[in-house]
């Protein structure tokens, strides 16, 4: 549904930050599908564990939040050219668990779904897995301001 070029049009995260491959599936105001794919080469494997490389949950909750960014700024009133002058800050992240390990060569799989919405603030629900299993999970709430 959205590429790396088109979700680099809607996000201002760039590499090594940019943790939201495609979009799979949206439905505005309501729910977004997107993935990450977890490559050995990723900047945090050097320290995060050598040896033993997991990749860390603050990094899988960025990785939802940024879907949870597009879905916010696509779901908004803002016409395209509006949208380059906003960015979303996250507020808070709630009820985060993290159930079981990420790791190099595993496909991260995020769906958020709205839990309410007003205007430019919107709280989501969102859940990480990796080959159909949870792997982690949060509620987000976030904002959309002015650059």
């Amino acid at each position: 549904m959205l590429d790396i070029m088109q979700i680099q049009e809607i996000l201002p995260h760039r590499y090594p930050l940019l943790l939201v491959d495609r979009i799979t599936e949206m439905e505005l105001k309501q729910s977004i599908k997107g993935f990450k794919n977890v490559s050995i080469s990723e900047p945090a494997f050097q320290g995060h564990f050598p040896g033993h490389p997991i990749y860390p949950g603050v990094l899988i909750l960025e990785g939802m939040a940024q879907a949870g960014g597009v879905l916010a700024l696509k779901s908004s009133d803002l016409t395209d050219e509006e949208m380059k002058n906003k960015v979303i800050y996250f507020m808070s992240i709630d009820k985060a668990k993290f159930r079981t390990p990420v790791r190099p060569g595993d496909r991260l799989d995020y769906e958020l779904e709205v839990i309410k919405m007003k205007s430019s603030l919107m709280v989501l629900k969102g859940q990480a897995f990796v080959d159909g299993k949870v792997c982690a999970e949060a509620e987000f709430k976030a904002m959309i301001v002015d650059k």
